[in-house]
């Protein structure tokens, strides 16, 4: 007994060895794989900087139906929403890339604008406003309350809008308080499901439950919104 427990030892020895060599091989081609995918976030950033950077430049060379008071009026609007996620962020580092981008984003369309291309500032605005908007939802995963018993969180916040007039409820249920309503084209984002119900926010942050058939996904349009 003796004898044959003195055998097994080494062999158990190598049973572990070998497991321990086939962990360190995944972990080493997973390394890899995140190296290539941040390869990748990282050309597609310049790749997308580049496209906005020729839109802009596109912008300047065409009359554009853009005038000085949308620009101006988007410039104002992206300005405040950079702001807001400023403050919200803090000392948190989950968000400081989204403030970082859409900062400079924001003085990209300030410098379009002191150039007279109107059409590239509330491009660029929109964009700002868009990210910081983005970057606040972001931010809001961890103060929303928690999930329901069957709620299904979308893997990222989606941007959808409102397909008709509808009510915001506080659950997802048609016997659940209304606390606001939407109009048809409201923008809103939405951050998990029930059933037939979506748990969304509007711009203003205000949150609650809309029925599945009342929300949509939402367009891209002209402007970059």
């Amino acid at each position: 007994m003796v004898k044959d427990s003195a055998a097994a030892g080494p062999v158990a020895a190598r049973t572990v060895s070998s497991r321990d060599s086939v962990l360190e091989q995944r972990l080493a081609r997973l390394e890899l794989r995140l190296a290539e995918r941040d390869a990748q976030v990282e050309d597609l950033d310049v790749r997308l900087d580049e496209a906005r950077q020729e839109v802009v430049r596109t912008l300047a060379k065409l009359q554009t139906v853009a005038s000085r008071a949308e620009a101006a009026s988007a410039m104002a609007e992206a300005e405040i929403a950079v702001q807001s996620l400023r403050a919200a962020t803090g000392a948190q580092p989950a968000g400081s890339s989204d403030v970082a981008q859409a900062g400079t984003l924001l003085q990209q369309g300030s410098a379009e604008f002191a150039k007279q291309n109107y059409g590239g500032a509330l491009y660029l605005a929109n964009q700002a406003k868009n990210l910081a908007g983005l970057g606040r939802s972001r931010l809001g995963g961890a103060g929303r309350p928690p999930l329901r018993p069957g709620e299904v969180s979308f893997a990222v916040p989606v941007r959808l809008q409102a397909t008709a007039r509808g009510k915001v409820r506080e659950g997802p249920g048609g016997a659940y308080k209304v606390l606001f309503t939407v109009d048809p084209g409201a923008g809103l984002i939405g951050y998990s499901y029930v059933e037939q119900w979506v748990r969304v926010a509007d711009e203003s942050g205000r949150g609650g439950w809309m029925f599945l058939n009342l929300v949509g996904r939402r367009a891209t349009e002209p402007g970059g919104r």
